[in-house]
Order: structure tokens, then C-alpha cells, then sequence
């Protein structure tokens, strides 16, 4: 009681969050508050949240909803932005501040990105408990990649358990060991991002090899915590057979055995104009159904509790 007491009246530390989604039913099992993250070292070419990429706020313009009325403009400290016909913005003079958003009266732009405490986080997810006690739900910490902010997740983590929330951290794997098996104490359920499997494939996708998110989901697996892996599925990149057999290989000598099927939606296409960024995935469709129930009949052939979607 002293420890809890000690802990959450400590200086805490401050993590920049993406968003808060209440009442989600798809990042864990029961009713879940999902915090996403700001922040990710990989780029996955498939992102559909570019916007948790970088660990620093960003502005995200809606060019359709945009009067031309010139307030963002006005209120730019950095002069980055300047009115003809349209706003144009300085990318090398905006600094993310966020006084365009909070001046803009449609929306047009809006601040990605927005520092808080672990107590300032924790008030908006105690207000959800009793659907968490009523459903066997709780929090699930995503991203982005948390881990990109181990100091910021250990204390959230250390106090959802303190506290009786049960944990689900949605992870990527890309961090190091040592956080891995420290986050690991306070983690109910892990959802683990397993893209790839060729080293090679991975770095090419995403930007980083693969050997360190493998080694540290066979920590994961060796000391016995709960985790369902995770498999986005991108045509032209992981949908074909020799993937899903050597994911399948893995897995078994790791003794893990559900898998969650995700097939590549195209939902976040927009942001990457709005962010002025390259969309890699242009003119990329979703699988087809049949593509995505040969897969997961390949990996239930092999004993595998598999789900398409999650």
C-alpha cells in the first residue's frame, strides 16, 4: 500500500500520446480503453497511421475542409505558413506547435500529438472500470510502437497493476531486450506484430531487420507470458505460401499457437497527403477472402488457433 501510494504521488513521466479510444472491443479481450503512442522506428510501407511515426506533434491538414479564411496563417509564430489560393506551409519552418489547429474555426488542421502524465492518462481510463470489472476488459497500451517510450509504459503499466486493470500491450517487438523483459512483469496479454521472416524482405518493408523482434518474442515464449501473434497481411509482400510456412516453423519451435490474421485495409491512405508524405501502397487492394482462408488454413493445418481479423 505504501509502494502504490509512493509511486502514484512520485514526479511522473510525461509520453506523448496519439490518441485515447474508449470502449474498443478489437486490441484485447472485454471492453478496452486503447492508448495509442506517438512514435515508431520502423516504416512499414503499409502503415495505415502514419501520424504515430514520429516522436514529436504534427499538424494534419484537411485540404477539403480548408475556407481560406487565413487564421492559421495569422497565427503561425514561425511564419511557416503563408496564403495564395491556397495555405502553403514551410515544412523546414513549422515547428508542430499546434497554434494553426487551435486557431483554425473548421478543423482544417488539427495537432497530432499531445504530452501528458501518467496520472493525467490514468484519470481517463479510470472512468471506464466498471466496464472493464463487468466484461474482464482493461487497458491496451499500442501505438505507433509504445516501447519507443519504455520509461513513460513501465510507470503506466506499474500502475494499471497496482490499480487491478488488466494489461494488453500491442507491440511490434523492435525494442530492447531488457525493456522487453522488464515491461513483461505488468503485461496481461501481448499482441506481437510479426511481419516478416526473411531478415532481408523485413528491412527492405519496414526499415529494420527482424532478428532483434524475433529474439524477443522467443524471450516472450520462453518465460511463459501470454501472447497472440499478430500477421498483417499485404499482397505482394507477405501473402504468399513460403512466408506463412516459415512463420509457421517459427511459431512451433516457440510452442505459441494463436495467430491473428490481419488483412491490409486502405483506410489510412488520405493521411499521407495530408502529412505530405509518400503513400508506397498506392493503388495496393485489400486480399481477397479466398486469399486470407488459404492462409489460415494453412496455419490451422499445422495446429494453429488462427482468427482472420482481431
Amino acid at each position: 500500500m505504501h509502494e502504490s501510494a509512493d509511486l502514484l504521488s512520485a514526479p511522473s513521466q510525461r509520453g506523448l500520446i496519439l490518441h485515447v479510444m474508449r470502449f474498443s472491443v478489437h486490441d484485447g479481450p472485454g471492453i478496452r480503453t486503447t492508448v495509442f503512442l506517438k512514435g515508431c522506428p520502423l516504416r512499414c510501407w503499409w502503415c495505415h497511421n502514419p501520424e504515430s511515426q514520429s516522436l514529436q506533434p504534427e499538424v494534419i491538414y484537411f485540404d477539403d475542409r480548408c475556407i481560406r479564411c487565413g487564421d492559421c496563417v495569422r497565427a503561425c509564430p514561425q511564419g511557416a505558413l503563408h496564403l495564395n489560393g491556397q495555405v502553403i506551409r514551410d515544412s523546414g519552418l513549422c515547428r508542430g506547435c499546434g497554434e494553426c489547429a487551435n486557431a483554425c474555426p473548421v478543423t482544417a488542421r488539427q495537432l497530432a500529438g499531445r504530452w501528458m502524465t501518467v496520472p493525467e492518462l490514468l484519470a481517463m481510463v479510470l472512468k471506464d472500470q466498471i466496464f472493464f470489472d463487468e466484461s474482464r476488459g482493461g487497458i491496451t497500451i499500442s501505438g505507433g510502437e509504445p516501447l519507443t517510450q519504455p520509461g513513460f509504459v513501465e510507470e503506466l503499466l506499474r500502475v494499471c497493476r497496482m490499480r487491478r486493470i488488466r494489461t494488453v500491450l500491442d507491440t511490434c517487438g523492435f525494442a530492447d531486450s531488457a525493456v522487453i523483459r522488464t515491461v513483461s512483469k505488468f503485461v496481461d496479454l501481448f499482441l506481437y506484430d510479426l511481419k516478416l521472416m526473411d531478415c532481408e524482405k523485413h528491412r527492405y518493408y519496414t526499415g529494420v531487420k527482424n532478428d532483434l523482434i524475433l529474439r524477443n518474442l522467443k524471450i516472450l515464449a520462453d518465460q511463459g507470458s501470454a501472447v497472440i501473434v499478430r500477421v498483417p497481411i499485404v499482397p505482394g509482400v507477405n501473402d504468399d505460401i513460403d512466408n506463412t510456412d516459415k512463420l509457421s516453423r517459427f511459431l512451433s519451435s516457440l510452442q505459441l499457437r494463436k495467430i491473428d490474421l490481419l488483412p491490409y485495409h486502405r483506410i489510412g491512405n488520405g493521411k499521407y497527403q495530408r502529412l505530405h508524405l509518400c503513400n508506397r501502397m498506392e493503388g495496393v487492394e485489400p486480399p481477397a477472402p479466398d486469399k486470407m482462408e488459404t492462409l489460415a488454413a494453412r496455419l490451422r493445418r499445422d495446429g494453429f488457433c488462427v482468427r482472420i481479423g482481431g
